[in-house]
Order: C-alpha cells, then structure tokens, then sequence
C-alpha cells in the first residue's frame, strides 16, 4: 500500500540472526467501525510490538475478499482491499465527518461483514462525492499520479469491480459474452456508460495505497517489518483471469479446464479439491514471466517480505479436470522450478520470500527451496507425532526456517492441546522435559519452545501470545462459516503478557539489537 516495492534481502541468514514477530491479521485489530483497519489502531499496534521488541508483523493476504469473506479468494493479485481504510484519516483529510462514521451496531470482538461492507461503501461513496465536488482539493494531484503510474492494472481492475456491481455481483463468466470476451467495443461502450464508478473505485485504491505508505512509514520507523502473504493461485472469479485468460489453463469459453487442489492423504481420503484455475506457464515464460512480476512489485509495496502460500506448487501442482466431484482424478504436472526464481530473482534483485512448504512435500520441493535459500515453514502443532524425525520438531530445524506456535488455519494453541489426545499429550511434555500441565499453560510453553529453538525467526499468533482458546480461531479450512471474524480489544492489547514476550524474547537472545540477515552488520533494513 505504499510506493516502495524495494524487496528486502531476507536469506540466507547470517548465523546470529535471531528475532521473533506476532501474527495478526489486519481485520482482527481493534477498531469503533467494525472491522481492523490501516490506521491508528494499526499505528499503536506497531509501537505494540516495538515495545515488546518484536520485529515482525505477518499479515494474510491484503487483496479484496471474494466468497466467504476469504482472503485467499481474492479479486484481485494487485490490489488492495478497500474494507482495510480508516475513517478517522478519512476524516482528518477533511473527507468525511465525524458524524459521518457514527455506528453503534458493531460488536466489539467479531468482524460482522454484513454490517462492515454496506457501512464502510457509504462512506467510501461519500469521501467521493465529497472530492468530487472540490473537497480535499491539494490530493488531486497525487491521485492523478497514482491513477497513471498503475494504470496497467488499476483501470481493468476498477472496470472489472464496476461491471461486476452492474451485474449484481455476479461471476465474469454470466455476463454478456461480448464481455467475458472483453470485445474492444463493448469495452468502450462500458467506460463510458460507468466511468463515474471506475473513477470512484480508483479514487478508494488512491486512499488505501496513501494510508498503507503512512503505515508501512511508520513500522520502518520502530524497526518493525512487514510480512505479507501471497496465495500462489487467484480466484476463478477475478480481474487477473478475465484481463489474462491466456495466461491460465482455460477452455473456449474461458473457464478452467483443470483446477488446482491437492491429492487425498491421511487427512483426507477425496483430498481437497480448491477450484482455481492454474496457470499456463509456458505462455507465462514467453512473456519473461511479466505477470508474476508485476504481482510480486504491487504486494512488495505493501509490505517487506512475502509468504508464498503453497510454494510446492512451483515445482509441481495438482491438477484436477474440470467438474471432477473430488480432487482424486488429478495428477502431478511441473511447475516452473528454479528457472522461476531465477528470473524474479535478476529482476526484483533479491529474492524476499518465506516458503510455505507444509502438507504433502517431495524432495523436489525442499531442492526448490534450497537452491535459492528460501527459508521454510515449521509449527509445533504438528511436531508431537512421537516421531523422531519430524521436521516440526526443533531438534530437526535449520537455521534458515521461520517456526511457529501455530497459524492461521491452526486452532489457537490453547484449543489444540484442549483436543489433544492423552498419548500426544505425553509426547508434547516429555519433549519439553516437564510433568503434564494444565491447558492455559500450554500456549506459553510452546512460544518458549519457538523463541528457544535454532530457527531464525519465531513467530506467534497474537491468540496464543493472549492464551486465548478456541473461541478466537480465525479460520477452519474446508468450512465457510464464521471464519476471519474474530478481532482483538484495546484491552488485549493492554495485557501483561507482552512484557512477558519482551522479557522471553531478550532471554531467548531475539534481541532488538538486530543484525543484517546476509552479513552480520548492523543495519536498519530490520
């Protein structure tokens, strides 16, 4: 959301890089309008973490939610999502009113995006009948500049979301065929019938990147970085598919002739069948891979180093045919391997990624992730199988992984042991060397257990950090209700608990004195 997309040269670490982070996604911080935003709340969150001498914010994806309010279903690779503005910067840009934002129907713990959506598009639409009548006048300027410099992906984008509100919301693939063809006179024809609402929606990506610069500024300032998160496919019912449709796996008619999933396993004996479309590499390769570029560069200016959700699926995907009940027919097709990284790696100049290298992993994949140094992914929540060799266990880690208590699809941890059975129970606590515990005692042992072991970064859901249990899950993968809704108090974010993760981090030797990943030096970039 800022103008910087300089990547971070994040590995290979140097031997005593050593620092810690919180996960908390931006919707669950605290806010008087529903819904976590960019703004002050997300200022005093920042100095949050910088008091308690983390270094790391990770985040999930940023883009405009599709169905289920998901961030991983996104309408857009590029852009970001207009329900993350703040009205109080809204209002002090003189855009707004204080009565404008008054709401008295929002919970103070859960997100309810049926409130949030239809509250935050009135005042969104009043910001620009405001600045369309002259008011805030000095931001003309920097909108124009903004508008012109992504105009490669800004303007399809605002008039894929202007056709999709004259359709009532309906997918790309149910409009006129001229359309889903994008045929250059009906393309015409539309700009000019709805250009007052293109305009608007790339007036509301204006005030979001603004906001974001202002965050992204301030985070730098406290020696706090940002860890963003990129799902490696887009949703069937996005901009990218219908500006790009020679770039995926699509039929004549534009719809997906395989979808990605991943095959059944011992959690699942369908596997699980996702439903997007996959990408056509080749095509993809002959372009120098300018698409994922670009998609690299717009999350870069939001943020410092990226997750690549799924990162096995550029060695190799699961494809499964179109219309398949399950993701049992599929097979295993390459991706685009090293010569990918190689590419990103000239252009961009580094390579700031986190692999998300979880589920069913070959050989492949870790020599993918190796050859490039990416470091990968541990939770400890997977680790107590009472073997050995797991690799969630840290006795098994390198230096060059990020570990964590748990994630986003995970229960909080305090909720996982709570369903735990006894024998992996006992596996947990003699792994730890202690007789067993109580449940509000687990989620602590396990950030103690992070912040000591060998990885190089050790990140904690802000749940577990609070002890919270299963009432603050944010996500229960393969179930579309009442997920990414729960949200943080000013409160919790009072707790004592945060003088007890700077006390944990120094002790653990994750200092705030930080040194460069690469060298050794001292240096800001952290």
């Amino acid at each position: 959301m800022s103008d910087d997309s300089r990547p971070m040269s994040l590995p290979p670490f140097s031997p005593d890089y050593r620092v810690s982070g919180v996960l908390l996604h931006v919707t669950s911080l605290p806010s008087p309008y529903g819904i976590g935003d960019v703004g002050p709340a997300a200022l005093r969150w920042v100095d949050r973490l910088h008091e308690a001498d983390q270094r790391w914010w990770q985040v999930l994806p940023l883009g405009p939610t599709g169905y289920g309010n998901s961030p991983y279903q996104s309408l857009s690779s590029f852009i970001g999502n207009w329900l993350l503005i703040s009205p109080d910067w809204l209002i002090e840009d003189g855009l707004l009113r204080s009565s404008d934002c008054e709401d008295r129907s929002f919970s103070a713990t859960t997100v309810d995006y049926d409130v949030v959506i239809p509250f935050k598009r009135r005042l969104l639409e009043r910001a620009w009948t405001n600045f369309s009548a002259g008011t805030s006048r000095e931001l003309q300027p920097a909108f124009e500049q903004f508008r012109h410099d992504r105009a490669y992906w800004l303007e399809d984008y605002a008039l894929f979301r202007a056709l999709k509100a004259r359709y009532h919301g309906d997918s790309y693939l149910e409009w006129p065929a001229e359309l889903v063809q994008r045929k250059p006179a009906a393309l015409a024809r539309a700009w000019q019938d709805l250009a007052d609402q293109i305009n608007q929606v790339c007036f509301v990506q204006f005030l979001l990147f603004r906001q974001g610069k202002r965050l992204k500024e301030h985070a730098r300032a406290k020696g706090v970085r940002l860890i963003g998160d990129l799902p490696i496919f887009v949703s069937p019912d996005s901009s990218d598919v219908w500006t790009n449709p020679e770039l995926f796996l699509l039929d004549e008619q534009r719809r997906p002739r395989v979808v990605a999933g991943v095959p059944p396993d011992d959690f699942s004996s369908e596997g699980q069948l996702w439903g997007n479309p996959i990408y056509d590499w080749d095509a993809l390769r002959r372009t120098g891979y300018r698409w994922w570029l670009d998609r690299l560069r717009a999350l870069l200016a939001h943020v410092d180093v990226i997750r690549l959700d799924h990162f096995r699926a550029f060695a190799a995907a699961w494809h499964i045919p179109a219309g398949a009940p399950t993701a049992q027919s599929g097979r295993w097709v390459p991706g685009p391997g090293a010569e990918f990284f190689s590419v990103v790696r000239r252009e961009l100049g580094a390579l700031p990624f986190i692999a998300e290298d979880l589920g069913l992993i070959t050989p492949d994949v870790y020599v993918l992730r190796d050859q490039f140094h990416i470091p990968g992914t541990r939770v400890l929540q997977f680790a107590f199988d009472g073997h050995s060799d797991n690799p969630h266990l840290p006795r098994n880690y390198v230096h060059n992984t990020v570990v964590y208590t748990g994630t986003h699809d995970n229960p909080t941890t305090r909720g996982w042991y709570e369903e735990l059975p006894d024998d992996q129970r006992q596996i947990m606590w003699n792994y730890l060397k202690q007789p067993v515990g109580e449940s509000d005692e687990v989620a602590w042992e396990l950030i103690r257990l992070a912040w000591s072991s060998g990885a190089a970064i050790a990140i904690a859901p802000l749940q577990d950090v609070l002890n919270l249990g299963r009432e603050a899950r944010m996500n229960v993968p393969g179930s579309t209700e009442d997920n990414w809704r729960w949200r943080c108090t000013d409160e919790m974010l009072s707790a004592p608990a945060f003088q007890h993760l700077r006390d944990l981090t120094n002790k653990s030797n994750r200092s705030s004195v930080l040194r460069s990943p690469l060298t050794g030096s001292v240096s800001a970039i952290c």
